[in-house]
């Protein structure tokens, strides 16, 4: 196994095993199973959960993966924050439909629902996160333009 896999697979179960805590907290001590009413909008409480717990995981994935698992990347940091956050999106999209669809549709507990969803997601990370977040970009040298 490649080194960078393996670090990818540590730091991303450490991630989804403290996601996967918070969110239990949240939702089943922090929301006690309630809807968020947010006076606007009132969110059942999966997907309340799943917003709470969102900006907490995605800072720590973030950490990890630029620091411990994609350390060669030498794009800026803020570009790969950008690129980083817009696969994170992606991925909160598949969790809310995945929710929605195993939690309201097939009537699955929360948690373990998410806890599919989550191989799913994880798959798709590491592609998007390998190939287009963290690339190496290699450095094309300037061409000298002549006039003659």
């Amino acid at each position: 196994m490649p080194l960078q896999l393996y670090r990818y697979a540590a730091c991303g179960a450490s991630n989804v095993l403290f996601d996967w805590v918070v969110y239990f907290i949240v939702y089943n001590f922090v929301l006690q199973h309630n809807m968020l009413h947010l006076g606007f909008v009132t969110l059942s409480s999966y997907i309340a959960a799943l917003v709470l717990t969102f900006p907490i995981t995605v800072t720590t994935g973030f950490l990890l993966q630029k620091y411990v698992t994609f350390t060669s990347s030498n794009m800026s940091g803020r570009t790969q924050l950008f690129r980083y956050l817009m696969v994170v999106f992606a991925n909160l999209a598949l969790n809310y439909v995945g929710l929605k669809l195993l939690v309201d549709g097939l009537k699955f507990f929360p948690t373990p629902a998410k806890m599919i969803i989550t191989v799913f997601a994880a798959a798709f990370s590491y592609i998007s996160q390998h190939k287009f977040t963290f690339k190496q970009v290699t450095k094309q040298p300037k061409e000298k333009w002549r006039v003659n």
